[in-house]
């Protein structure tokens, strides 16, 4: 599929655009919304020969995509249409200057200018990459593909085929029976009839379209070319690209006029020009009560543009107050314990002093960087009924009432799809599709980091089935918008649902949706079928083709294993077999539109037929833009896994779609709350939005076991620290359901900042960062611009449409002019963005190829300055510390319901791996210049601290390490850390320990959060700091001092149980999974539970007994053991609580079975892989022995001889009789006690 060339980065390279299937292919008119940077146009001459519809008769087996059929010579066949485009230069090769790719057309060597369609684009694969061809891959479009969105609508022609605009309107329509047939189609049907051709629906004669007809059209092809969106002025080259000036040029007026605009585009004047209609467009006639001539009284917009959309409320302080006042105790309480033990050391064992009272100073220490962020907490709230007055309804400037909302874009982050099941993705992707909010202002983008067909065909599935799912959602207000979770939900499904064809119509959705996953679960299988028959069938044409050239049978023919699309074409992406080009390092960039961008308008569905579901009268069944994006990858290069990911997708969404904002979630995080973007976009918008970088939701999680078990929910993090952060300058950035201001991504700063200077930052210096320039400056200014410009590849990259990318989306950002606070930047007049915009073309398509490319990034400060920052597996946190250290605030928006909710590792193992991983991206921010220690002055001083405390709490582990393992060592050696447990000491710890249990307490008031979740928190505290942390602290120490790079498997994505089966949802969280990160914990249970008994034994059998050392010692011991507690429930798997807990052994009906579970088990417990084999087989040998008795003795008994039933039941089985017979017979035989032991574990347990 990539042909290698070795060309100058300077000369033009061929896109190919071939056909699908037989062949058949069309291109037509564009209809659809596009990226906003300025582009070349790509026609002058509508009548060019090379795009007149070119159909043909399809016959059978037209595959759903389709890409280039070569022939023997590898070439494209002479029926392919081309296109040239400039690849991107090379980092060892950088012109002067990079021009826009464009494309032309050619056709027997005259070139021609092309006018490209919104289905090309969504009917089109683009791959390319690195020295290599971008091709644009034409599908064959069938009625289930993704766009029969598009036929459902009634907007396309039905000829097969086709794509065309069809003739809409009862009085258009050539034939009374409604056949839609676009104006091309319908005059080939005249011409080959003779003149009085007939209708390919009811196949009666035509009546021949009139003169009156065609005037209609015209007139309407001149009111949507004027209605169309205006120009953005360009840019001039060498122009400052400043946040101030914007995308202001020379001789354009200082801001968009929109009076001129109205006047242009025949729209209604608003108040203030001329009269206020009472429906936005005007009419009526008479007074009455709708005012003068039929117009009623202007509203009044002073008051709506006045009210804020958010507030913030503060804590009551009744909570607040004691809270501050008990952290100030507790400090001096601390101090004064502290100095007492530092007065009173323990002469009798100074090492024991010693070690204790280094923890102990660094315990307080960690608290206090710990708490003191935690002083300011605060509570938001929004309100989007403000949201809705002020940007989508009739305004004076926005007449007809379209949304003026600035567009999102939503990133989707996928990469291997074994361990994330392609149907959890596809589930948060109809969640993204069906989120409440304006269809043209929002864009869907999945990044697929491994390059899989899989993931590439579950999301076409998912294209096809959303056109069902997203009007039902819209209609019916369906929560939540995943349907999954929506028919998993266990709750009368009937609540608050007043319409009469609910149930039906959710019945068929229902069905319609449990085929979806049918057929999801079996792509892969469907996959590797397809891929063995026409790999089969390429060996066997090697082999003809090598007998014609004279060779012989015997002869090995090397192919190729590929894996083939479904129409019989090689996918550029990975293939099984990970051949050269093919791999998960080293494939092309790949984009797929699945969904091309809708219409400006709105377009109502039509009843239910055969091809519609449901009734869809009165619903806007629009998609939102989906695209699949694969970037490219090569040997040699650094990919910087997710990160990198994301920072192609911000640049490829930038070409395509450029909307200011931008929304990530990982592929098992969907959209629990249908309004929440519009909740997030409050914060953006509000006065002072201009200052907020991201907006962060609290992560919520699903499939979690009742107890919550290892704090998966974490909601001691999400409720208490986060909220406290938000009353400072913001929230961390946690990797997923954020909301980011583009242009902070950007690496620019605010558009206002404040300093702090002197001590704890109490002296404030305000920075207006954007403050126009003066006149008398503008020649420096020109200079500066002219160097600025120079800098821009340096900074970006040698896209020049980026580049222009970049000021639009800043203007798009702004706040309304009526919201901006007076001198303090410039805002966006209102109804600026709601106006139609571009179409999408294939030109940008392959520019945004080009931005995905491996080489993209080198000598640019992408991941340094620019994007997701590079160099730390904790990219999130890294991310947001640099925004914040530019001056940027952040907010985090908690809803009243849940914005998004994922899933999280509930094995004991993998959610140990997840800590390790969170730990050793801290380890390396502390050894990086990402330590906060290095902030800037616009980093607020306790925000510091909070940063700082996220490179410093792994090392915490080391001092913990150390005083768990006290407590044993003091009953071992009949010492303590005191001399004696006096009244002082008491009388400390006392105090310290009801302080922290009152701070507790008053925690869970504030955050609401409960007891048992604070005290889940810390138990894992205590898990995490002896295991993952330790490990982390190591790691970071080896990649800091010798270098060694840091790899960690992806969390596996748990799938959705089966309704009701409760035991399967919960399977991994007792499922056993060795790692050596359990080796810490349990050596500190062992010696603190054989600590406890020594010493016990010790002081009841000594001459003089030492109960105060003794009960020191236990009471230590066991407050370490119970916060161990859930790790040693973990390391226990099923426990015994009936039937449904413990699989059962009279399912095991085979003995040959049992004894392999048995073998395995002994296997994995006696030393795994590094187990020595003659060890092996001589205790599976013995396990075999003791069956074969078993057997032997059961034969001989009066039931078995009599042909009776014994109590395994009718077919046989093992049950636990069996158990302790093989447990007694194992011992008899001088087998050690722990295999014994292993043994009667494994048959009563497995």
């Amino acid at each position: 599929m990539v042909q290698m060339v070795s060309s100058p980065s300077s000369s033009p390279v061929t896109i190919t655009v071939s056909s699908g299937g037989n062949g058949a292919g069309s291109a037509i008119r564009s209809l659809g919304l596009s990226s906003p940077g300025p582009r070349s146009p790509l026609s002058n001459n509508g009548s060019n020969p090379t795009m007149r519809s070119r159909r043909a008769s399809s016959g059978g087996g037209a595959g759903r995509y389709s890409s280039e059929p070569k022939d023997e010579s590898g070439e494209a066949s002479s029926g392919h249409v081309r296109y040239t485009v400039h690849i991107p230069p090379t980092p060892d090769h950088q012109p002067t200057s990079t021009s826009r790719s464009g494309i032309s057309g050619e056709d027997n060597g005259a070139k021609h200018d092309i006018k490209l369609d919104r289905s090309y684009i969504s009917g089109t694969i683009f791959t390319g990459g690195f020295n290599s061809v971008t091709r644009g891959h034409v599908i064959d479009v069938s009625d289930d593909g993704p766009n029969a969105v598009a036929k459902s609508m009634g907007m396309v022609c039905k000829m097969r085929g086709c794509d065309g605009k069809a003739l809409l309107g009862e009085s258009r329509m050539p034939c009374e029976c409604g056949f839609r047939i676009c104006r091309e189609c319908y005059q080939e049907c005249l011409g080959s009839g003779g003149g009085g051709g007939r209708c390919p629906g009811c196949k009666e004669a035509y009546r021949e379209l009139g003169d009156e007809d065609e005037e209609e059209e015209e007139e309407e092809g001149e009111s949507e070319a004027e209605d169309r969106a205006l120009p953005l002025p360009k840019m001039r080259r060498g122009q400052r690209l400043s946040m101030v000036r914007s995308f202001k040029a020379v001789n354009h007026p200082p801001e968009f006029d929109h009076t001129r605009w109205l006047y242009e585009t025949k729209g209604t004047y608003g108040y203030g020009n001329a009269v206020w209609p009472k429906d936005g467009y005007g009419g009526g006639g008479g007074g009455g009560e709708f005012g003068i001539n039929g117009f009623e009284d202007p509203p009044d917009f002073g008051e709506k543009n006045r009210r804020p959309l958010t507030r913030k409320v503060s804590v009551s302080q009744a909570i607040l107050s004691p809270y501050r006042l008990l952290i100030v105790i507790r400090l001096v309480a601390l101090g004064f314990f502290l100095a007492w033990r530092i007065r009173h050391p323990n002469h009798d064992a100074m090492w024991l002093w010693g070690l204790s009272i280094t923890c102990e100073l660094w315990f307080a220490f960690s608290w206090l960087l710990d708490q003191l962020p935690k002083l300011c907490p605060v509570s938001r709230l929004t309100d989007l009924s403000v949201l809705k007055d002020r940007f989508e309804s009739p305004s004076a400037r926005n007449p007809k009432g379209r949304s003026d909302l600035p567009g999102i874009d939503v990133f989707v982050s996928s990469t291997d799809p074994d361990k994330e099941p392609p149907l959890v993705t596809a589930n948060t992707i109809l969640s993204i599709l069906a989120v409440d909010y304006p269809v043209e202002k929002l864009a869907c983008y999945l990044s697929d980091d491994g390059g899989s067909l899989l993931t590439f065909e579950a999301l076409a599935e998912t294209a096809s089935f959303a056109r069902v799912w997203v009007p039902f959602c819209r209609k019916h207000d369906i929560e939540p918008r995943n349907p999954e979770a929506y028919f998993g939900q266990k709750r009368d499904f009937l609540r608050n649902k007043v319409r009469l064809d609910f149930v039906r119509e959710r019945r068929r959705v229902k069905r319609e949706y449990d085929e979806f996953k049918v057929r999801i679960n079996s792509l892969p299988e469907s996959i590797r079928r397809r891929s063995d028959a026409y790999n089969a069938h390429e060996e066997l044409r090697a082999k003809r083709r090598q007998m014609e050239m004279g060779g012989t049978l015997a002869e090995q023919v090397k192919v190729a294993k590929a894996t083939w699309m479904s129409e019989g074409a090689h996918w550029p992406g990975t293939w099984a077999s990970m051949e050269a080009d093919h791999s998960r390092g080293d494939h092309a960039g790949i984009i797929q539109a699945m969904l091309a961008p809708p219409n400006s308008e709105p377009v109502m569905g039509t009843e239910a037929d055969d091809e519609t579901l449901i009734d869809m009268t009165g619903v806007d069944v629009r998609l939102p833009m989906l695209v699949y994006v694969s970037r490219e990858k090569r040997p040699g290069y650094d990919h910087n896994k997710k990160a990198g990911a994301m920072n192609a997708l911000v640049r490829t969404s930038a070409i395509m779609s450029n909307g200011p904002f931008i929304l990530n979630l990982d592929c098992d995080h969907y959209v629990y709350n249908s309004s929440a973007l519009r909740e997030g976009m409050c914060f953006m918008l509000d006065r002072g939005g201009d200052r907020i970088c991201y907006v962060q939701f609290p992560q919520r999680f699903e499939g979690i076991d009742p107890s919550d078990r290892y704090a998966n929910h974490n909601t001691v993090f999400f409720d208490v620290s986060m909220r406290a952060l938000d009353g400072l300058q913001g929230p961390m950035y946690v990797g997923t359901g954020c909301i980011f201001r583009r242009i902070a991504l950007y690496g620019f700063s605010p558009p206002r900042a404040t300093e702090h200077v002197g001590w704890f930052g109490r002296h404030k210096i305000k920075l207006f960062l954007r403050k126009p320039k003066e006149k008398s400056s503008a020649l420096l200014d020109d200079e500066d611009g002219e160097i600025e410009s120079l800098l821009m590849p340096k900074r970006f990259g040698s896209s020049t449409a980026f580049a222009a990318s970049i000021p639009v989306a800043e203007y798009q950002g702004r706040l309304l002019q009526e919201a901006q606070q007076q001198g303090q930047g410039q805002g966006r007049p209102a109804g600026a963005l709601a106006v139609p915009r571009e179409p999408l073309d294939a030109a940008t398509v392959a520019e945004a190829i080009s931005v995905v490319s491996c080489f993209y990034e080198d000598r640019t400060e992408w991941g340094r300055r620019v994007g997701w920052i590079y160099g730390s597996v904790t990219e999130d946190v890294v991310t947001g510390y640099r925004m914040h250290n530019r001056g940027w605030r952040s907010v985090y928006c908690v809803t009243r319901r849940d914005a998004f909710r994922g899933t999280a590792p509930i094995n004991l193992t993998d959610r140990l791996h997840q800590v390790l991983r969170w730990a050793t991206g801290s380890v390396e921010i502390f050894f990086s210049r990402n330590n906060a220690l290095f902030a800037s002055r616009r980093m607020k001083f306790l925000q510091r601290v909070a940063y700082f405390n996220v490179g410093m709490y792994p090392f915490t582990s080391v001092f913990l390490l150390v005083y768990c393992t006290l407590p044993a060592a003091s009953l071992f050696s009949g010492q303590f850390i005191v001399k004696s447990l006096s009244a002082a000491f008491l009388v400390f710890l006392l105090v310290i320990t009801v302080t922290l249990c009152l701070l507790a307490m008053l925690e869970i008031r504030w955050s609401g959060i409960t007891l048992h979740e604070w005290w889940r928190n810390e138990q894992f505290w205590l898990i995490g700091g002896t295991s993952a942390h330790p490990a982390a602290v190591m790691q970071g120490m080896l990649k800091v001092v010798a270098g060694v790079d840091i790899s960690f498997n992806l969390t596996s994505k748990p799938t959705a149980a089966e309704d009701g089966d409760e035991e399967e949802a919960f399977a991994e969280l007792y499922a056993v999974k060795w790692s050596f990160l359990m080796v810490p914990p349990i050596t500190i249970m062992m010696v603190n539970a054989i600590a406890i008994a020594v010493g016990t034994a010790r002081t009841m059998y000594s001459e003089y007994p030492r109960w105060s050392r003794l009960v020191g010692g236990v009471f230590f011991s066991f407050w370490v053991l119970c916060h161990l507690y859930p790790f040693a429930k973990g390391l226990m798997g099923r426990r015994g609580r009936g039937g449904h807990h413990l699989k059962r052994w009279e399912e095991v009906k085979d003995p040959a079975e049992l004894l392999k579970r048995i073998e395995v088990f002994l296997h994995r417990w006696l030393g795994g892989p590094r187990c020595r084999k003659k060890q092996r087989n001589d205790v599976s040998g013995e396990v075999g022995n003791v069956m074969a008795e078993c057997e032997r003795r059961d034969s001989m008994r009066p039931e078995a001889m009599d042909g009776g039933s014994s109590n395994k039941g009718d077919e046989g089985g093992v049950d636990e009789e069996d158990a302790h017979r093989v447990f007694e017979e194992m011992s008899k035989r001088g087998i050690e006690a722990m295999a014994a032991t292993i043994m009667y574990m494994s048959v009563v347990r497995l």
